[in-house]
């Protein structure tokens, strides 16, 4: 059985075109994420995917119950694999992911979903705190344009921030072919 785990985070239609929250590179981010699914269900990996939820039944972005929580086709879950409602950027925090990671024996763990800047960062900066492994799959991964007071952000620059970061003392950040090739 494998040691490894792929966690899946946030792919959901909030973050598609059609959605509320539509995200820079999103479409090409997720048919990566796509591939990297295959080829972990393909090795018997651990497959785990996570999804927001806002707690407030009218919050206006990842409303309970609405089309915007739903985890996008292109990496749709199988019967079988775990997915795990979150209401926190840290996929770990409130949630059973640890517990589930322990008992599956899990001892490395790769990371793909949205936004780059907020829950990727988190949940990865997260599994390394609980001892894990981690590697990001940074092609895998998608982001929105940011402000910060007046200066403007683009969504590339403030993913190439968050994956910089997250390989300087978080991990292995690497690219699906890399992924695939191992």
């Amino acid at each position: 059985m494998s040691k490894q785990a792929l966690i899946l985070v946030d792919i959901q239609n909030e973050y598609f075109p059609q959605g509320k929250l539509p995200l820079v590179g999103i479409d090409q981010a997720a048919a990566n994420a796509a591939v990297v699914l295959m080829a972990a269900r393909e090795r018997g990996d651990t497959i785990i995917h996570i999804h927001h939820e806002s707690p407030e039944a009218d919050a206006p972005l990842f409303t309970p119950g609405s089309d915007g929580v739903t985890i996008n086709a292109v990496v749709k879950p199988l019967p079988g694999e775990a997915v795990i409602t979150k209401n926190y950027p840290n996929s770990f925090r409130e949630t059973p992911l640890k517990q589930m990671l322990d008992d599956a024996g899990v001892d490395t763990v790769t990371v793909v979903g949205a936004m780059s800047h907020m829950c990727i960062d988190a949940t990865v900066r997260a599994a390394v705190d609980f001892g894990y492994t981690t590697t990001t799959i940074h092609d895998a991964c998608a982001t929105l344009d940011l402000e910060f007071g007046e200066h403007k952000v683009p969504a590339a620059q403030a993913h190439n921030t968050i994956m910089s970061a997250l390989a300087f003392m978080y991990g292995e950040v690497i690219d699906t072919q890399a992924y695939l090739a191992r």
